[in-house]
């Protein structure tokens, strides 16, 4: 197949793929290829590379797919860097185009407009595949390649750059279908003692991290056959939906839940990497029986010793040992619904008026809607707890701590899944990161509810230096006014301030066919009945 510049050759790609909708910042050095996806299908011109890394991230999160970014050279592919390295911590499947200066000019050091030094270097060190086009022959198949590379569990994005003069040549390519990507498995003899291991518990519990995501239907069957209860990660959440009365979720550090770990006998741990801010800096004890199932093979061991690591996909590994379950001794599966409710009922109590939102979102929300949370006080107290979780599709967060990524993410969902409305939870100080995407919000206007908690700075290490220091440092920050804020990008507003208006108004902007911007006004709203303070260890303290 032959065609007539780099640009047409990816609208093909993509159309291969199922992308439909491509994020990214137009420049000199990708013009051909915005050119041919503004014309064949949808590019949505985010005003920062780093959004569009998170939008293209957020988009593939939201589908159980691949999302695609197109960012400038030098300075713009060092823009998205950051965003990369989230969906690298993440393992979320994102294509990233990058232009290159001319090749004739490429590595010389003359300071050619956009040129940096070693690019693809940099690309190497945040990308879990980077890549270089080098003619016009072989575009394709790099991009192909990369495509593969980012939907390969552990997944991670998939870097490609492409110089100026190449991607405005005529392309040859030639389809070719790549060879199937090898799957690990656990042996016969791994599984039946794993099995022989399952079969023996009488108290088992299970613990689903972002490996679990595609494992659903599995993992529930098991806690059926078991009566296991179900503790989550925060990638780990929907794996089975959150109303399942054997999901206690992303609980692990509670005293509740070290009590029920401390009185288990065998722990099924999969797909999860047992992340510090999940385990107290990795304090919290398990049992000793433990069998892991993991798709990364360095995973394996790595934070908890496995008395049996089996290195394969989750659902295959599920279905395996299937036949070697036993229902639980009597009373544990309702010992585990009594830890479900006094978890929740708690954590409810503590975040004192903030519960009136969590209910009214979930109230407000059909049941498969995305929700989008950047790093910021609710979402690390309650939005990753509390309000309800169905799918792994729907719960979309920067899974490396990243602030100022959330609206992005929202944006690319919302544009993933047009049926269905999507809610962005973000804090006055991570919105200010990328506040110009309120301007891309304006522009697209898909169906999103943008939540804006404005406590006036960054209030979750505000809390911490209240509670450890004897000043601030850098926490209170000037904030805008919201409503004139909006009323400038055209956007709706609308405002809470005390427990009553929750339920109205975010019943109204959840409804809207449009973009809302909602401002929590956390200072009328009073504060939570126990301050937030993140799961980190201060020295000394």
């Amino acid at each position: 197949m032959r065609y007539d510049n780099g640009g047409d050759l990816l609208v093909a790609v993509l159309r291969e793929l199922g992308i439909d909708t491509v994020f990214g910042i137009v420049s000199v050095h990708n013009l051909p290829l915005v050119e041919a996806v503004d014309r064949e299908l949808r590019f949505v011109p985010v005003r920062h590379e780093a959004s569009a890394v998170n939008a293209a991230d957020a988009y593939g999160r939201a589908r159980g797919t691949l999302g695609c970014a197109l960012t400038s050279t030098g300075t713009g592919a060092g823009n998205a860097a950051g965003s990369l390295i989230e969906s690298l911590s993440a393992g979320s499947s994102v294509l990233h185009i990058t232009g290159q200066v001319e090749s004739e000019f490429l590595g010389s050091g003359r300071g050619f407009i956009h040129e940096t030094k070693d690019q693809l270097g940099m690309l190497k060190a945040v990308s879990a595949h980077a890549a270089s086009v080098q003619d016009a022959e072989q575009a394709g198949r790099i991009l192909r390649e990369a495509a593969r590379a980012a939907l390969t569990a552990p997944g991670g994005p998939a870097s490609v750059e492409w110089p100026i003069d190449l991607q405005f040549a005529a392309q040859t390519d030639e389809s070719a279908e790549l060879p199937a990507a090898v799957v690990p498995a656990p042996t016969e003899s791994e599984l039946a003692a794993a099995g022989a291991l399952l079969a023996s518990a009488r108290r088992p519990l299970v613990w689903a991290g972002g490996g679990a995501a595609t494992a659903g239907g599995e993992l529930a069957g098991l806690l059926e056959a078991t009566g296991a209860g179900l503790l989550t990660s925060n990638s780990g959440r929907g794996a089975v939906p959150e109303d399942h009365k054997q999901v206690i979720g992303n609980f692990a550090t509670t005293p509740a839940v070290r009590a029920l770990l401390a009185d288990a006998d065998v722990l099924l741990t999969i797909g999860t990497h047992f992340r510090s801010n999940e385990t107290a800096d990795y304090t919290l004890e398990l049992p000793g029986a433990h069998i892991q199932i993991d798709i990364d093979r360095d995973a394996l061991g790595r934070v908890y010793p496995a008395t049996h690591a089996l290195h394969g996909d989750a659902a295959a590994a599920l279905t395996a040992l299937l036949p070697h379950t036993r229902p639980a001794e009597s009373g544990w599966t309702d010992r585990v619904g009594a830890v479900r409710t006094e978890v929740r009922a708690l954590l409810h109590d503590n975040i004192g008026p903030q519960a009136a939102i969590c209910d009214a979102i979930r109230a407000a929300l059909p049941r498969e809607a995305v929700v989008a949370r950047d790093v910021t006080i609710p979402s690390s107290s309650w939005g990753n707890r509390l309000l309800e979780i169905y799918d792994p599709r729907d719960n979309v967060f920067p899974r490396g701590g990243g602030i100022g990524q959330g609206l992005g993410m929202g944006i690319g969902a919302a544009l993933a899944r047009p049926d269905a409305p999507t809610v962005v939870i973000a804090g006055d100080g991570g919105l200010a990161v990328h506040l110009g995407e309120l301007l891309t919000l304006a522009q697209e206007r898909p169906r999103l509810t943008l939540i804006v908690f404005n406590d006036g700075g960054y209030g979750v290490l505000r809390n911490m230096q209240d509670r450890y220091s004897e000043r601030r440092s850098g926490v209170d920050l000037a904030t805008p006014d919201f409503e004139l804020l909006a009323r400038a990008c055209g956007l709706p507003y609308l405002r809470i301030a005390a427990e009553e208006h929750a339920g109205p108004v975010l019943g109204e902007a959840i409804a809207s066919e449009g973009p809302t911007l909602v401002e929590v006004d956390l200072t009328a709203l009073g504060p939570m009945k126990v301050p937030f303070t993140p799961p980190v260890r201060i020295p000394g303290q």
